[in-house]
């Protein structure tokens, strides 16, 4: 099996009331279960645009935490799912119920696998 990450950018997200994100919420939730049972599913979470966010450079020797620099994420990524799936086709037919039941557009990227070796 191979990982990917399905993720959206922020900015991606379409200004919806909120009866609109309430349907959302429902579709990606029954999606989730869907996910869970078909056994590809291993992690999905949307970002907290409210929580703290900082930085860490460990180039010194000692990790160094900084409320920056960052890239200010609420406008890169909004949130993300990770499947682990047997090829891109299968990755491709999640992302494509992700997009749906979300509603806007997703990205797709495989991890490498351990030892930086892609699959």
């Amino acid at each position: 099996m191979t990982e990917y990450l399905i993720a959206f950018n922020g900015e991606w997200v379409p200004d919806l009331e909120e009866e609109d994100f309430r349907a959302a919420s429902q579709a990606v939730r029954a999606l989730r279960a869907e996910m869970t049972a078909a056994g590809v599913l291993v992690f999905l979470g949307g970002l907290d645009d409210e929580a703290p966010v900082f930085s860490v450079d460990a180039s010194s020797g000692t990790p160094l935490f900084t409320d920056g620099p960052y890239a200010e994420t609420k406008e890169h990524l909004g949130g993300f799912t990770v499947v682990d799936v047997a090829d891109e086709e299968a990755a491709r037919v999640w992302a494509g119920k992700i997009a749906t039941a979300c509603g806007w557009p997703q990205e797709v990227r495989r991890f490498q696998k351990p030892g930086g070796a892609t699959p």
